[in-house]
Parts: structure tokens; sequence; C-alpha cells
């Protein structure tokens, strides 16, 4: 009994350290029945090989080369033409012409006019005239009379008041808070690495030309084509647990006190007093006065005044008159004339230069990465009755040689068995310059794999 449980401790940490390095897929109908009775369950293990590849990164210099450059310079000559124009030349003549013309000659006279006016003077005379006014001459007089008026006396009593005042008292008080009491948790994560270019075959179909916008008919045939390959990692995750704790907090809250405090308090009462006061009164008493006053009287008085205004007047005698006009007579001669001009020509000449011209130069550098290749291995793992695992010994991993023999069969041939489909044999990523050629290479040879597989187990690659 205590070997039993022994063996059944090492089969389950067997189990567990394969599940840990490789994806475990396990379906519950893959099970086999051998010709002895004892029953397996098939276990399929995703493996990841390492492998080496180089890619080639494109990389540009810049390359300066002498060149001999010919350009053409304009050169100015200056040049001499002559240039034959007629000129007229005009030639003047005087002569002389009597000319006969009537004059009107102003004859000038003195003639008078009346221009009499009545002219009035104004002549000031003084006179006196009684004016009689009324005149109000003030009487005063004193009298007196009773003026009443109040007072205020001031009263000092003893009076209780309340005052209120604040006080800071502390309370208490629970606020909820959560708290994260999660825990890490392992899942599996796929990491996408360097895609794959491989040639797949396409049928004719419609697409949309993103240059132009319009809809275009794509042939069939081979085309390059990019699929994304990556592969698997366990990743600790944390999966939050929100717990609701209470937290007590202490605060000050203002409250409001009363208290009775004694005031002196100080009152006017009021007091009515008599006096007498004296004041003047003014009565207005009315008088009748004489005076006499001089005023001023203009009297007109008229008066001609004789007036003879001479003026000129102007008549016109006619008279005939004989004057000489000298008169200019314009006549034109025409010359011929040459005047030389000078102009210039612009003649081009060659000039040779040697120019720098820089030129991008393309080369590729290989750069080697590593990248993880799945492939899935199927192991075998004896069940008792129960359907529970039997522990065994661990065998010890199969050399890589050994890996490319043939696998014994898991199960008679009339049982049929569960398999994955087989993968797709690796091809190698093509570099830039093998973008042209619609070529596969060959898949590189896989190293051998040096985890321990399930105990009691054979190891079967898909074919």
């Amino acid at each position: 009994m205590k070997t039993l449980c022994c063996f059944l401790a090492l089969s389950w940490v067997a189990l567990f350290a394969s599940v840990g390095f490789g994806q475990l897929y396990c379906p519950p109908e893959a099970q086999i029945v051998c010709e002895d009775g004892q029953t397996y369950r098939l276990v399929y293990q995703t493996v990841h090989d390492k492998q080496e590849r180089t890619a080639y990164r494109l990389e540009y210099e810049t390359v300066y080369e002498d060149q001999q450059v010919t350009s053409y310079r304009p050169v100015w000559e200056t040049q001499i033409r002559e240039h034959r124009y007629t000129v007229a030349r005009p030639i003047r003549e005087t002569s002389i012409r009597e000319e006969r013309y009537t004059v009107s000659r102003p004859v000038w006279e003195t003639q008078y006019r009346d221009c009499s006016y009545d002219r009035v003077r104004y002549v000031q005379e003084t006179a006196v005239r009684e004016e009689r006014y009324v005149v109000n001459r003030p009487v005063w007089e004193t009298r007196e009379r009773q003026e009443s008026y109040t007072v205020l006396r001031p009263v000092y009593e003893t009076a209780t008041r309340t005052e209120y005042h604040t006080v800071m008292r502390p309370v208490t008080t629970y606020r909820t808070q959560y708290v994260d009491q999660g825990c890490y948790q392992e899942q599996m994560l796929f990491k996408p690495s360097l895609p794959k270019t491989r040639l797949t075959w396409q049928s004719g179909a419609y697409a949309i030309d993103p240059l132009t916008g319009q809809t275009v008919r794509q042939r069939a045939g081979l085309y390059w084509t990019q699929t994304p390959r990556g592969r698997y990692e366990v990743q600790r995750v944390w999966k939050p647990n929100l717990v609701a704790t209470q937290i007590p907090q202490t605060t000050y809250c203002p409250q409001v006190v009363a208290r009775e405090v004694a005031v002196r308090v100080c009152s006017y009462r009021e007091e009515k007093v008599c006096r007498t006061v004296p004041y003047k009164v003014c009565r207005m008493v009315r008088e009748e006065h004489v005076r006499k006053v001089p005023y001023t009287v203009c009297r007109p008085v008229t008066e001609r005044i004789e007036r003879k205004v001479p003026y000129q007047v102007c008549r016109w005698v006619t008279e005939e008159r004989v004057r000489q006009i000298p008169v200019t007579t314009c006549r034109m001669v025409y010359e011929e004339r040459v005047e030389k001009i000078p102009y210039r020509v612009c003649r081009t000449e060659a000039v040779q230069e040697t120019v720098r011209v820089a030129r991008r130069v393309e080369k590729r550098v290989p750069v080697t990465y590593t990248c993880y290749v799945p492939r899935v291995v199927v192991c075998r793992v004896p069940l008792d009755a129960c359907g529970n695992p039997i522990a065994t010994s661990v065998e010890s991993p199969a050399p890589a040689a050994t890996q490319s023999q043939k696998p014994t069969p898991a199960a008679p041939p009339e049982e049929v068995v569960e398999q994955p489909p087989s993968l797709p044999a690796e091809t190698e990523e093509p570099g830039p310059d093998m973008a042209t050629e619609a070529t596969i290479e060959e898949p590189e040879p896989t190293e051998p794999d040096v985890r321990e597989p399930a105990p009691a187990s054979e190891v079967i690659e898909p074919e």
C-alpha cells in the first residue's frame, strides 16, 4: 500500500511538470484499450522548439560621385549698325500786307443830376414832473412766549441676557472602504512574432484600388500573403476581490451652547420742561412821499440840403484806319540722314564644371533572430479501473536520434483513436531580395525535445 501511494504521487508530479512547459490538450473520450486489457489516456501537449533564423534588413548609404557638367553662359558683345531716315526741315519766309479796319473812339462829356435830400435833426429839452410813492417803514417790538421741550434722563439697571457660543465636540462615524483582497492567477497569453510570408492561391474577385478608389478585377493566381504566428506564454494576472470594510473616523462637529450673563443696561426716560423765550416782532408802517423827477424830451427839426452830382457820359465815334501786317509762310524741305546705333548681341559660351552628385545605395544586412515553432506530442497515460492515472517510474527522455524511429501503436487496428491534425510545414520567411521569386524552401530540422514526457507513456509524433 505504501509503494502504491509513492507511485501515485510520482505520476502526478510528472504529469504536472509536463503541463508546466507546454499546452496540455486531453479530451475525455481519447482513451484506448490494449490487448492485455490495460486502458490508456491520450494526452496531447504543445511543445515549442527554439529555432534561429536569418532575415535581411534594408539600409541606405549616401555615395558622392564627381561628374563633368557642361553649362552655357551668355557673353554680350557690342555692334554698330547704320540707320537711314528722312527729316523734314521747315523754311520760313516773311511778307507784308495792308489791312483796313474800323475803330470806335470814346468821347467823354460831363453832366449833372439833382441829389437834394431832407435831413431831420433832434433838439433835446429838459422838464420836471412830480412823482408820489408809498414806503413801508419797519417797526420792531419785543415779546415773550412759553416753549415746552422734552429731556431724556439716563437710568442704569442690571439685567441678564443669554449668550450663545460654538464648541467643537468629537463625533465618531464609520465609512465603508473597499479593499482589494485578490490573488494572482496564471493564464495562457499569445505573443505574436514576425508574420510568415508564403504563396497562396487566391480565386478571382473584385477589389477597390486604394489609389484611385475604383473597383478593379483581381485575377486568380498565386499571391504573397502574410500569416500571423507567435507562441503561448504563461502570464500571472491579478484577479481582484473587492471586500467592503468599515473604518472608524473621528471628526469635530460644532455645537451651540447657551449661558446666562449679567449686563448693565442704560435706559432713557422722557421729562417735559417749560421755559420763557423772548423774541422780536417786526411790524411794517406805510408812509406816502412826494419827489420831483427831471426828464429829457427830443423835438425833431427838418432841414433841406441841396446837392448837384456831376457824372461822365461816354459817346463812341467811328474812324477807319490802315495797318501793315507781316505774314510768315512755312515751306518744308526733305533731307536724308544717317545715324549709327550701337546694340548688344548675346552669344552663348560652353563651360566645363565638376559637380559632386549624391546617390543613395541600398545594402542588405543579415539579422539573426530566435523564434519558437510549436509541435504536438502525444503521450499515453495508463488508467486504473476507476479512470485514475496509475503512477509509474519516470522514464528518461529519449535522445533526438530515436525520435525519428517508428512509434509504437497507441491502439489496436480495430479501434479508432482521435488524433490532432498534422501541423503544416514551416517555411522560411523570404528576404527583401526574394520578393519576386515564387519558391518555398524546405523546413529546417528542429532541435530535439529535451523536456521530460509524462511517466509510463510513449511519444507519438503526428504524421
